[in-house]
């Protein structure tokens, strides 16, 4: 026997698709545990910069680099949010994992020594003579990179968040 769908139950079943979507954003827990792990890490790298070298910069708030890692933070609590939620053998998961593992790799390889290369060239900009073409240039950024400390605190962080924005829901 098969069954018959009527344009009523279509049309039902379309408004609770789209109330159930069109709320999405709110209900999507990863995204939102990731985005204030993002701002939490940023927010805290005010206080530890000002622990480290005893003068506050707000300024920390919008750069990368530093303690705690906020990209660490943002990926790790994507993924943990996801297993819990969807359980460590959902594909979202391995995908979220394999994500995190990239951006923690790059912040503590590429990133990291692409701003000692640019402590070195500021500090070989500064002895140049006054004269020297580029003796004027303004320095690179050399706050880029994280060190594996800094890594692992974000990822704590994304951790601690996943779990924290779990148990409130």
């Amino acid at each position: 026997m098969e069954e018959v769908i009527t344009s009523a139950d279509a049309s039902s079943s379309l408004r609770s698709y789209s109330s159930d979507t069109s709320s999405s954003l709110p209900a999507n827990l990863p995204l939102l545990t990731a985005f204030l792990s993002l701002f939490i890490a940023q927010f805290l790298k005010v206080f530890t910069h000002w622990y480290k070298e005893r003068k506050w910069d707000t300024r920390r708030m919008l750069s990368s680099g530093g303690m705690p890692s906020s990209h660490s933070s943002t990926v790790t609590a994507l993924a943990a949010c996801i297993g819990l939620q969807e359980g460590t053998g959902s594909s979202s998961f391995a995908i979220a994992v394999v994500l995190a593992c990239v951006v923690m790799y790059d912040a503590t390889g590429v990133r990291l020594h692409a701003g000692r290369q640019a402590e070195l060239l500021n500090q070989i900009v500064c002895e140049l003579p006054p004269e020297h073409p580029l003796s004027n240039v303004r320095p690179l950024r050399d706050s880029l990179g994280h060190t594996p400390f800094q890594v692992a605190a974000g990822a704590l962080l994304g951790i601690v968040m996943a779990f924290i924005m779990k148990l409130s829901t």
